[in-house]
Parts: C-alpha cells; structure tokens; sequence
C-alpha cells in the first residue's frame, strides 16, 4: 500500500512494538505528527516540557521495561536538546531509538534555517546514526535501528528523516520484527572451563555485579550462583536491583560511596566474579590496587570491555544469563563459613549510619522504603540524594532503581521517572533530587500533571550544590564557590504553578503524614524536603585512592 514517508515511520513503530513515544513538534517533524494524529488511538504521544526531558522519559520508560524508549524532535535546536538525553543513555547501554526530521534534502548543506547535521552530532554517543536520502530506505532503517538499539549490548540509534522525505508517498510492506538472540556465539568452552576451575579453587570468592545483569535478566542465575558457592554479593549503581537488598549475602554498593563491608571485601578477597560491569574509576578507585589480592574473573557482553579498565586474569565473553545458565550446569555447591563469618563481622563493625537527630536525606528515604515495602520504582538525579538512595533504598528486583550512573546528568529523574511512569502504569514512581538537579529539569512538572498519573517527586533541599559542596569541604579547604543556592525560588509555590500537590517537610515528624498523603494522591506530588546544608555522603572513598582507605564520619573524628 502506499503510504507517505511519516505514515511509515509510524507503521514500523507499531510494528516494533511501540505503544508510547515521547517528543515535541516543530516545523520540520509536522508531517510525522500529523500521522500520530490519526493513529492517536494505538500509539500515546507523551509532549513533554522539553525535548531534553523526552529523550530521558524515552531512557526511563526502557529502563524500567526493558523495551526500546522512543523520543521525537524536530530539526535543529529540538535535535540538539535531544543529545543530553541520548549521552545519558548512551554511557548506561540503555535502548533507545531518536528519530529527528531535518530540512528537506535539497536545503541541506545550505546553512538552512533550523538546519544542523545531528547525525554526525551524535555519532560518538550512540551506537549508530543514520541519515534517510531516499525513502525507499526509510522503512528497513527504521527497522535496523530497532534491532541495533537492543541487540548485543544495547544502546541508543538516532534517525534523521529529511521532511520532504516525510511527505512524499512510496509502497510500505508490513514486516514482522526481526528477532534478538542472546549473544552466545561468542562463549567458548575453554573460557567457561577456566572460569569453573577458578570458582572451584577460590575460598574467599565475592561477586560483583553490574548492569549488564539488569539488562540480560540474569538476576535470577547470580542469587543461584551466590547461594551455590555461598559468596558475598556487591553491587555497582547500575547493578541495583540484581540481588536484594535485604539478603544476608548481600554487602552493599561498592566504590567511592559503597560499604565499607564491600570495599574492603574486595580487598581482601581471593576471587572477584565480575559480571556485566566495566569497571568504572567511580568503582574501582586506583586501578592499580583494586582487588590486589584476587585472581579476577570477567563475565561480559561486550569483549572491549575485556582489560580496558582493570587487567583481569581471565574472562568469559557473551549474555550474562546465558554464561551463568552454562557455569551453573557444572558449579557444584560450596560452603566457605570462615570467609562469610568474616564478611557478617565487617557488616556488623561497619553498618552505614548517620544522624538520627535531624532530618537528613537517609531518614527520609528509609521512611519511603518503608511505606512501599521496597517495592517503588525510584528514580533519582545525580549527587548526594542519588548517592543516598543507592545506599539506603533495599532493592528487591532490578529495573527499579533508574538514575544517570556513566554520565552522571542532573537533570535526569523527572523526565525518566515520567517514563517509567508510563511504561508501568501500575508501580509507584518516585524521582528523588537536589534543588540544584530540580531546577535543571523542573518543566517536566507540567508534562506529569498533564499526564494526570500519580508520580512523587522528593527535592532534597539544602540550599546548595550539595556533592559538590562536599568535595569543597573536604579537599578545597572549605571554599564555597558558587555552590551556595542562596536565592528566593520557593518550590511549593512553583510546583503549584505547574500543576502538582506541594508539601514543605522541615521535620523528621513531618516526612510519614507527608509520603502518605502522597501515596494516596492521584496526580503528581511534589515534597520540598529542607535538609542541612552540611550534610555529606559516607563512606567515602577520596578520588583515585584505594578501596581500603574507604573513611566515613567517625574516621575523620579520629584523624582530627
């Protein structure tokens, strides 16, 4: 049948499963809106704030389904919002399709109004851009795009559709998605053969899990794994959700911000069983010293992954799921009671703490883990809040914590939480953020009462930048450059503005009348949390030092 170029963009994103897209129109892209119009009935279009906050709703709505997120935007500054976003996801291997309309193919080249080459914009943040110069090409793009965004290991494509492209008319065949296969070619017998005798060796094995585990749903195979050779488990910021958070096994985030059960664990261990992580300088600290005690085994999709960051001495490449599916076969069950006493004795010495005087950010995010029973879908922006989150929020399943882990971009929460929001109606959504990330991105409010879904948003307040702050108090002499927020924006009058509830909490009294209100509520709830400016994140593991030099409060009491 012959259908114009936007109306096949739109039958290929139904065939591709799409139900939800996130964007916002302009000249360029009109032709594509127009057929969203008529097909409003089978496909929700999400018109954010922003172009910036459609492509992290797209990011959010495919990390808490595991579907590919799909976010529109016209040409010029609507395509270059949208790159942010696309980076953000990008770092975090999350799938996401970009599709973007640019001038029509005789303007381009010409400097023409709202003309920009996005395609090659993006190329170092996505793992394909495509620009269509004849729509004879558009559908099969389209559908390429798709499959690269979530296959191997997934990750952002961007497609730009010149408008006259978009409206001029040729033959559309349907075609049936073309199916994903875990990547299992990759996995060789005698890498799996030195990774069980490893496991079988080591006394003190600990596992470290990363995000690849969330996203080859292999959290199933790791608790089996860990119950099996009885060893600790860690996680990275990506990894949360893997194993739970309340399992005995369980020793917490590990790296700058992590326990210092899992810091030192590591350290101290004499097998790290590595899976789906890269090593990030966040995790590791000095790179020279990380595990120095370990032999260290590496389980991965992506075999550039292998000795990037930390040389490891052996590793196994291919699907997380489908790796641990074939270890298990053969791993025979192990106890190692000296090496779990040791690791229950850490936890027990080292619990995270804090002040339990004032109102403090851990406080009121236990106070939430509470009332869900753990069971929210929480997104957060990037600093303090998100690093307490991680810490203090027990995890139970993955694809529930949703946050900027590689490239760290504030302004991230609202826009994914209203995605997730979207892709699973019926979990609660709670986005937790600084003032200084709320305001980056405070516009999506708008989007989310518009959305009339019930969606929670905790702005942890201290008036300043507040990690920031933290690295001037301890390593800049206490140098407070332009991270003091000391101006009159009043977030419950704003959040008003836009359409949501709002609820100043200055109290710890203040916190359960408050998330209740807020739980029971049918729209969008904004809580103002005014917390101590002075607040800091412990344990703390200072930049590029090793794991065992791990401090929290009652350290630096001492070295006073």
């Amino acid at each position: 049948m012959q259908l114009t170029g936007a109306e096949i963009i739109v039958e290929c994103l139904k065939e591709q499963g799409v139900d939800t897209v996130f964007g916002y129109p302009g000249g360029a892209i009109l032709n594509v809106y127009d057929a969203l119009y008529e097909y409003r009935d089978e496909i929700t279009h999400v018109l954010t704030s922003h172009e910036q906050g459609a492509s992290h709703a797209a990011d959010g709505y495919a990390r808490a389904t595991g579907k590919v997120g799909v976010c529109l935007a016209t040409s010029g500054p609507g395509a270059t919002n949208l790159v942010t976003g696309i980076a953000t996801a990008y770092m975090d291997s999350v799938p996401m399709v970009a599709i973007t309309a640019n001038v029509g193919r005789p303007l381009l080249g010409r400097d023409s109004f709202q003309e920009v080459d996005i395609a090659g914009i993006v190329m170092p943040v996505t793992k394909y851009s495509f620009i269509v110069k004849n729509i004879e090409d558009l559908a099969d793009t389209l559908r390429r795009a798709f499959y690269i965004a979530k296959s191997g290991r997934p990750g952002p494509v961007l497609v730009d559709v010149p408008k006259d492209i978009t409206g001029m008319k040729y033959e559309y065949e349907p075609c049936h998605p073309a199916t994903v296969n875990r990547e299992i070619k990759s996995i060789r017998k005698e890498d799996t053969d030195q990774a069980l005798d490893m496991i079988r060796e080591a006394e003190k094995p600990f596992i470290f899990v990363g995000g690849g585990c969330v996203i080859s749903g292999a959290d199933q195979e790791v608790r089996e794994l860990a119950r099996r050779i009885q060893a600790p488990v860690c996680d990275t910021l990506m990894g949360k959700g893997t194993f739970p958070g309340e399992d005995p096994l369980y020793t917490g985030m590990v790296g700058m911000h992590g326990t210092k059960a899992s810091d030192l664990g590591v350290t101290e261990c004499d097998l790290l069983i590595v899976l789906g992580a890269r090593f990030s300088d966040r995790v590791t600290g000095n790179t020279k010293t990380f595990a120095h005690n370990a032999k260290i085994l590496q389980i991965d999709v992506d075999a550039a992954e292998i000795n990037k960051n930390i040389k490891v001495d052996a590793s196994v490449i291919g699907d997380v799921k489908e790796v641990l599916k074939r270890l298990l076969e053969e791993i025979p069950k192990k106890e190692h009671p000296e090496w779990i006493a040791h690791i229950q004795e850490l936890k027990s010495k080292y619990p995270l703490n804090y002040d339990h005087t004032q109102l403090t950010g851990p406080y009121i995010i236990e106070k939430l883990y509470e009332l869900t029973n753990g069971d929210a879908i929480i997104s957060t922006d990037v600093g303090q809040h998100q690093m307490w989150a991680a810490q203090y929020y027990k995890y139970k399943e993955p694809r529930t914590l949703l946050t900027s882990g590689g490239l760290g971009t504030m302004g991230y929460g609202l826009g994914a939480a209203i995605g997730a929001k979207m892709g699973r109606p019926e979990k609660t959504v709670v986005n937790i953020a600084g003032d200084g990330c709320f305001r980056m991105n405070m516009n999506e409010l708008a989007t989310a009462a518009r959305c009339g879904r019930q969606l929670i948003q905790i702005v942890m307040n201290n008036h300043v930048l507040g990690m920031v702050r933290q690295w001037q108090t301890l390593f800049y002499g206490k140098r407070y450059s332009s991270t003091v927020l000391d101006d009159a924006v009043d977030f419950v009058k704003l959040s008003e503005a836009l359409g949501a509830k709002a609820i100043r909490v200055t109290k710890m009294e203040d916190v359960e009348p408050a998330l209740k209100l807020a739980l029971a509520a049918e729209g969008p709830v904004v809580l103002d949390c005014w917390i101590d400016q002075d607040l800091s994140v412990f344990p703390m593991v200072p930049a590029g030092a090793n794991l065992d030099d791990v401090f929290d409060e009652e350290d630096m009491k001492k070295h006073e």
